[in-house]
């Protein structure tokens, strides 16, 4: 039997843990789990752990971890997804696939053609929204290791930021993907609904950014990712 898969924002070892309050109420009050029921938790350290609840109570759970093995192993391919930013489930759903599909880092980036506008406190709990879908999708693909979600940032200082083998931004007249030399780790530049506009692709390349191209059809911008990592995983990575 498959057993219920949690996340804990904290650090784990065998033994006996109090959980977190978030983790504490999704457990004890949402799924309301009883006492001595089995699970499976991770911190994102890799290390993957079986134990058993002892106390689940209004105020606390406290769970034994009594097993711990090695968990999937990471991609040897790194890839940093440079994702302009898109609408509500957009977002949420690049997010989502990027993380079940391997990537290593993601940052949301703002450009031109950019609909959305974050500030200060609505940017904070977008920030802490994103990073748990992230959380949600590792603990449905079985992944131990937790992407990381950058803040956003502006397209041009990701660029200057971003440091890879090989960086690729997606360009309909391009060289397919397989005419690139394997690459250990990789940064992706993707565009937002709409899509870069001419200054953006060039600035790109000026950062040493080569196009890359993904087939003859133009691709929403939730669907490029999720093409673009597939592709990437299937021809240097671990698929």
């Amino acid at each position: 039997m498959r057993l219920s898969r949690f996340f804990i924002d904290a650090p784990l070892s065998l033994g006996e843990h109090e959980l977190p309050e978030a983790q504490a109420h999704y457990i004890g009050r949402v799924l309301r789990m009883a006492e001595g029921a089995a699970l499976q938790v991770f911190d994102g350290s890799g290390t993957e752990f079986r134990g058993a609840l002892v106390e689940v109570g209004k105020k606390r759970v406290r769970v034994q971890l009594n097993e711990s093995f090695a968990g999937q192993e990471e991609s040897p391919l790194r890839i940093h997804l440079g994702q302009g930013l898109s609408r509500g489930e957009r977002m949420d759903w690049a997010i989502q696939k990027a993380t079940e599909l391997g990537v290593s880092e993601i940052t949301p980036i703002f450009s031109e053609r950019c609909e959305v506008r974050l500030k200060d406190e609505r940017a904070d709990k977008r920030l802490l929204h994103w990073r748990q879908v992230a959380i949600s999708a590792c603990e449905q693909c079985g992944r131990s290791q937790v992407p990381v979600i950058h803040p956003p940032v502006l397209l041009a200082d990701w660029i200057k930021q971003a440091r890879a083998d090989l960086k690729l931004v997606l360009h309909p007249v391009a060289q397919p993907l397989e005419s690139h030399a394997k690459p250990a780790s990789l940064a992706f530049l993707i565009g937002p609904e709409g899509g870069l506009t001419d200054a953006e692709v060039e600035l790109s390349h000026s950062a040493g950014f080569l196009p890359a191209r993904l087939g003859p059809r133009v691709l929403r911008t939730e669907t490029a990712p999720v093409v673009a990592l597939a592709v990437a995983q299937q021809l240097w990575g671990d698929f």
